[in-house]
């Protein structure tokens, strides 16, 4: 049975002002839905459960997508373990088990490719879950999600939610994370070739080898598998993998930012620094089986975060 969706429904956002909430926002917006409910971290916060329960209790939302979690690359992860497990763990658990109690019909949780076992078979399937050793710098933020996953799965089976779950692969899009202490690469890497263009520099140093793939989608292709999945999808016990089905090495994307910011100067690789996960590609059979494929090529992608950059720089998020 393919489950359908009003444009009139009511939608929670969790995160909505975040990376992925933003663009779930427009295309949410550009696609005819009317009833959005949002929430910024000051007016309600998902670690309180309490809170959390009072708001879904008082709105009573026909469906929720958990985009809200608390993200950042390899230096943050390595950094702040207790609260990439503790504090993603609080914000889906609250949400997730309130939507339930309130009578949320439908739900969709984002989970992270990270999920995958750290030496899983390219190009990762979803088949892949729980294969296998995870990669030590992510392992706590990998459990949370996994914890995500099997709880959306849980309230399937015991009480028949239609609550659903994606494995996004890496994201990158406009109000990403230009925090070189936190950030993911893609953003770290355009910040430095900018500024380093900008005051003259004759070099960049990119961590470690540069020979890890990566697999790199913009978030307006995102949002736009998100709708189709929170319309189409009716499986719980059944992850999606959202991707593009393409990867590069840390090399080729440094090289590919370099020519859209027009910085000249050398890479230096700085191999002390941890490479983490050989490779990181999705298969995203599923997600095509349901009509979708992405849009914004990699180049296109990184050229208009960029003019966002520039147009933002200011204002920008640096932490």
């Amino acid at each position: 049975m393919q489950m359908t969706m009003e444009h009139s429904l009511k939608i929670f956002i969790a995160g909505h002002s975040g990376l992925v909430g933003s663009a779930l926002i427009r295309n949410f917006t550009a696609n005819g839905y009317t009833q959005l409910v949002t929430r910024t971290r000051s007016e309600l916060d998902l670690r309180d459960s309490q809170a959390v329960d009072a708001f879904l209790q008082s709105e009573r939302p026909d469906a929720v997508i958990v985009a809200s979690a608390k993200v950042g690359g390899i230096q943050a992860n390595n950094e702040f373990p207790v609260e990439f497990l503790l504090h993603n763990l609080q914000i889906q658990n609250n949400v997730i088990a309130s939507a339930h109690e309130h009578g949320v019909e439908r739900l969709l949780f984002l989970g992270s490719s990270c999920i995958y076992p750290k030496f899983a078979e390219q190009p990762m399937r979803e088949e892949s879950l729980l294969a296998g050793a995870l990669e030590p710098t992510n392992e706590p933020y990998a459990i949370a999600k996994i914890a995500g996953i099997k709880l959306c799965q849980s309230y399937w089976r015991q009480y028949g939610r239609q609550y659903i779950s994606a494995m996004p692969t890496n994201l990158y899009g406009p109000g990403d994370n230009f925090d070189l202490s936190s950030s993911h690469v893609l953003p770290a890497l355009l910040r430095k070739m900018h500024e380093a263009k900008a005051a003259g520099a004759s070099n960049v140093i990119v961590w470690g080898t540069g020979s890890p793939r990566r697999e790199f989608l913009h978030t307006d292709d995102l949002a736009d598998a998100c709708r189709i999945l929170l319309e189409k999808h009716n499986d719980p016990m059944q992850i999606v993998n959202i991707g593009c089905g393409e990867d590069v090495t840390i090399r080729e994307l440094a090289e590919t930012i370099c020519e859209v910011v027009g910085f000249g100067g050398t890479l230096v690789f700085d191999t002390s620094k941890p490479d983490g996960t050989p490779r990181k590609l999705l298969d995203i059979s599923r997600m095509r089986a349901h009509g979708w494929t992405p849009a914004i090529s990699l180049r296109d992608g990184i050229t208009s975060v960029y003019d966002w950059f520039l147009k933002n720089n200011a204002s920008a998020r640096r932490s």
